[in-house]
């Protein structure tokens, strides 16, 4: 990120609210900072990021620096700043918005990529370990006839140019121009201005939804997850990426692994990505009333590719979070 000071007394000013963050973010519980006045400021060239907390949902909420075992994790803070300056910088002038979809292979398995091979889980994977399964095609722009890489489904994208048969299109976690078959990517509303995101932190195993007001991004909560775990031949770890809310649903049944056998239900499901989710705390039969907290979450991972969230934070998140026109950053 290359940041450019007009003067000295600018210079030192931002230099200064960088310090505060940085206090702030390793205070933690120590200095007990209140949700609603923590304020921290990035500027990205013309583009300027200020994140404020003003909590909607307060139920199970985090501290910006909270205990795990004999350690502390923490909210990155840092990187949160970084996607938001992304994708305001991309918001500067006009974008054309789109999603790739492949729910299930709905428009039909992508062919097998150039230096394909097979992972863990016995399935073919490209060069970046994307899965084939539920995934469009990219190819290069001089070539046609055998992909390169596959984009998941739920990708966001930004359209360059949209064609009967091909489109030509930007990944904003991958670099270059690809082009797709057009029956894997729904162009999005020529007006959209996105101005909520949720972002999931796998590595410290915490969620923040945020957004846009005039003056600033506004945290709406902060709570613990537990994401994928890497754990063949069932459990796989929530894809890392940029996505955008696909679908939403009262809930989702689960089956036993290796079975066909119903094993129970997550309420408040919200799809942004193949099978992943989030979503409330599993009921297993032959239980059926929700279950509002569990004390497993924010520790490690251990959920089948979804984003498990306390019941109500998930019930918070559907009623938030507008389908298409929400991205879900997911990072280490």
């Amino acid at each position: 990120m290359n940041t450019h000071f007009k003067n000295s007394k600018k210079n030192t000013a931002i230099l200064f609210c960088i310090c505060v963050v940085m206090i702030i973010s390793c205070a933690g519980n120590a200095q007990n900072q209140s949700a609603e006045n923590d304020t921290a400021i990035l500027e990205n060239k013309k583009t300027e990021v200020v994140i404020k907390k003003e909590l909607l949902y307060d139920q199970h909420t985090l501290a910006d620096t909270f205990p795990y075992q004999k350690t502390f994790r923490v909210f990155q803070w840092d990187k949160i700043h970084q996607k938001l300056v992304s994708i305001e910088s991309m918001q500067q002038n006009p974008v054309n918005w789109g999603t790739l979809q492949n729910y299930k292979n709905e428009n039909k398995a992508a062919p097998v990529v150039k230096n394909a091979r097979n992972d863990e889980y016995h399935v073919i994977i490209d060069s970046l370990g994307t899965e084939r399964d539920q995934s469009a095609p990219l190819y290069s722009l001089i070539d046609t006839i055998a992909p390169v890489l596959y984009g998941i489904d739920g990708s966001l994208v930004r359209i360059i140019e949209f064609g009967n048969t091909f489109s030509k299109i930007e990944l904003i976690d991958v670099d270059g121009e690809w082009l797709v078959p057009s029956k894997y990517l729904k162009p999005l509303d020529n007006s959209l201005v996105f101005s909520k995101v949720i972002m999931i932190d796998k590595t410290n195993q915490n969620i923040a939804t945020l957004e846009k007001s005039d003056a600033a991004w506004l945290v709406r909560s902060m709570n613990p997850v537990t994401t994928g775990r890497h754990n063949p031949p069932y459990q796989k770890e929530t894809p890392s990426g940029t996505f955008v809310v696909q679908e939403k649903k009262p809930e989702i049944e689960y089956y036993v692994d290796g079975t066909t056998e119903i094993g129970g239900y997550a309420p408040y499901a919200t799809r942004f990505s193949r099978g992943a989710y989030t979503h409330g705390v599993p009921v297993n039969l032959p239980a059926t009333a929700m279950i509002e907290f569990s004390p497993t979450l924010g520790t490690v991972p251990r959920s089948h590719m979804c984003v498990r969230n306390a019941t109500s934070h998930a019930e918070f998140i559907q009623g938030w979070a507008p389908i298409y026109e929400t991205i879900v950053f997911v990072f280490e």
